[in-house]
């Protein structure tokens, strides 16, 4: 059975060019064989944190709620593309990910991030670090950061030039390292029970 992995994408701007980055990252794994869906933020349009997941009553959350907390039950792994809002985070993607949290133990996540510029959102790639391993899941050390996304990928999510070359090579290593920590998260899980 291929890996399930959930490519989480946050932003709510008007011209997102990071859908882009999150488009190739979903297709990437796919053509390496690995069953990978986009959860886009402003889709799912969670309201506002209010009450987490687990503090509805059973059958009683709401129903985009409801169905992303399975998504993410029966996914082995997860990627998040960030966006960086003045060094930090972007908020849709993070309101979106503070609804869960039982639901994400125990599975690998890869940070992709990306901006405008030639940092390529690195600041918000390190809180997301420490954030998502708080949050239960092992965070792979590999990591991409896409400086320029506008001169890197097009607007159909195609690298461009050298610097989508580079981005290719980067993103193929990172989506191995995924993968190796994908598998043993799975192995891991058949062989022993989480402990909490």
């Amino acid at each position: 059975m291929p890996d399930r992995i959930l490519v989480f994408y946050g932003s709510y701007r008007s011209d997102r060019a990071g859908i882009r980055l999150a488009d190739y990252a979903v297709r990437a794994l796919n053509e390496r064989g690995v069953d990978a869906e986009l959860i886009d933020a402003m889709q799912v349009d969670l309201p506002m944190l209010d009450r987490m997941y687990k503090e509805y009553p059973k059958g009683e959350a709401p129903a985009a709620m409801e169905t992303l907390a399975s998504k993410i039950r029966e996914a082995d792994g997860f990627v998040f593309v960030t966006g960086e809002y003045n060094w930090g985070m972007q908020p849709g993607l993070k309101n979106l990910t503070d609804h869960f949290l039982e639901e994400w133990f125990w599975r690998p996540a890869g940070i992709v991030s990306y901006s405008a510029g030639r940092l390529g959102g690195a600041h918000a790639n390190m809180a997301w670090h420490g954030t998502l391993a708080e949050m239960g899941m092992v965070v792979v050390s590999s990591t991409v950061a896409v400086g320029q996304i506008s001169r890197t990928l097009d607007e159909n999510g195609a690298p461009v030039g050298d610097a989508g070359d580079s981005f290719a090579r980067a993103f193929d290593r990172f989506a191995e390292d995924l993968a190796w920590w994908t598998e043993a998260g799975k192995r891991q899980r058949e062989h022993r029970a989480p402990p909490f």
